[in-house]
């Protein structure tokens, strides 16, 4: 299992997030190593020079000249020095800077010593022996320590950031181009009529639209001409059927048998036919219109009584907007199925009406259908032998059409094994947005 994100816009959001970071992450470290530890070292080293200089030529000085000299140090330079009786006791706050001035004092005077705090916590101080005088030197913190270039970094940081932000904009924006190509290309896989995809862009999306819209067309055309194609087929073959049936009803045979045997064919023959003409119509839908399903399923389930028993408990009105001559042959075959081969057992027909999407279910207790073949049904002339048979009445072509129109109308029609044997076909169809209407 990939832990990867499955959109193509979450993907490249996430390497480019993961590259974004690993630069930031480079380039701090490589100004951090070049210019501010150096720059923070010299502040410190600086610093510390100072400082023993100014103890020293403050030991060497008369002692009547030293006030001026302190003056003087605190005015020019921003130094505080003084002798005093007792060193102070409090450390300054650990910190890098403090880290290196106690180093480059050590360097310069041979002195170990800690950089205290003392009641002003803007100051910092060190104290120094020198010719038997303890000596406190003490310095601003914010003219001395150099804190790290935050503006520089900031700055830095935005532009990075707005980097970032222009390619996943950009990355955005080409994700939703994809995924409408995406949804087009779906519509287009069930036998309907996308909204032309916009050829602008992009060179390489402007040839992308029109190759995928004349796609659409030439896709359009094939099914049309398929449609007609079996239209013609079958209405031809009406003729022919209705001239041997005339025959046969004029023939004078003995072997009565032989010639009912001829008009179970020619019978045969015309179911066929006419599952056909309803296969061609697939694609030829009609005008969504609003529609009480509860009413039409109970219409559906009294007719259905007449082959066998149905088990539908009567319920509230559900509203919903869709084709009626489509809802009717997709349930009215799913019932008939169910009653073919549900060896006599009642056929339950359920609905289940919800904010989303609307749920009908057809339910039988017959030998259901094999886990891999649950698909499969559903090719046209495609029957299961044994439960299918020819001598059960079925073509191969009742569960093709349901599959046809259903998603001619943006509907989803499932099969699974029911429990305690038998099997539940589903229709769904979403209540959000009313369906696009199948081309004419």
């Amino acid at each position: 299992m990939t832990l990867l994100p499955h959109t193509l816009f979450a993907r490249a959001a996430l390497a480019l997030l993961a590259i974004f970071l690993a630069v930031q992450g480079a380039a701090f470290y490589v100004v951090w190593k070049t210019a501010v530890e150096p720059l923070r070292a010299r502040s410190a080293e600086d610093l510390a020079a100072r400082i023993a200089l100014a103890a020293q030529t403050w030991v060497e000085l008369p002692p009547v000249t030293r006030p001026d000299y302190e003056i003087e140090l605190s005015l020019q330079h921003n130094l505080e020095l003084g002798k005093v009786s007792q060193p102070l006791t409090s450390l300054a706050p650990e910190s890098a800077f403090r880290t290196l001035l106690e180093s480059a004092v050590l360097e310069r005077t041979g002195q170990k010593i800690r950089v205290k705090q003392g009641t002003n916590p803007s100051y910092s101080w060190v104290e120094l022996k020198l010719a038997d005088h303890l000596l406190r030197v003490g310095f601003e913190n914010t003219r001395y320590e150099l804190k790290a270039p935050l503006a520089a970094a900031a700055v830095f940081l935005a532009g990075g950031m707005l980097t970032l932000f222009a390619v996943l904009f950009l990355a955005r924006r080409i994700s939703r181009q994809l995924a409408g190509v995406a949804r087009s290309a779906q519509i287009v896989g069930q036998g309907r009529t996308p909204d032309r995809l916009p050829e602008t862009g992009s060179d390489e999306f402007r040839q992308l639209a029109r190759a995928f819209n004349r796609m659409a067309d030439e896709v359009q055309k094939l099914l049309e001409n398929r449609t007609v194609l079996l239209s013609g087929i079958s209405h031809d073959l009406r003729t022919p059927i209705t001239r041997l049936r005339l025959a046969l009803s004029m023939l004078d045979s003995e072997d009565s048998a032989m010639v009912r045997r001829m008009e179970g064919d020619l019978e045969e023959m015309s179911r066929l036919i006419s599952e056909m003409l309803d296969f061609s119509r697939a694609l030829k839908g009609a005008d969504n219109v609003e529609l009480d399903l509860a009413a039409v399923l109970a219409e559906l389930a009294t007719d259905a009584a007449r082959s066998g028993p149905v088990d539908w408990q009567p319920q509230a009105a559900c509203r919903v907007v869709a084709g009626e001559r489509a809802l009717r042959r997709i349930v009215a075959n799913l019932i008939g199925n169910a009653l073919r081969y549900g060896e006599g057992q009642p056929v339950e027909l359920r609905l289940d009406c919800r904010p989303a999407e609307v749920r009908i279910r057809v339910l039988d207790r017959g030998p259901g259908i094999p886990e891999a073949e649950l698909e499969t049904v559903f090719q046209p002339f495609y029957r299961l032998e044994g439960s299918r048979a020819r001598d059960t009445g079925g073509s191969g072509l009742g569960l093709a059409i349901v599959r046809q129109l259903a998603d001619a109308y943006g509907w989803q029609v499932v099969l699974s094994a029911r429990e305690g044997g038998g099997l539940c076909a589903e229709l769904l169809m979403p209540r959000g947005a009313m369906p696009v209407a199948p081309p004419n």
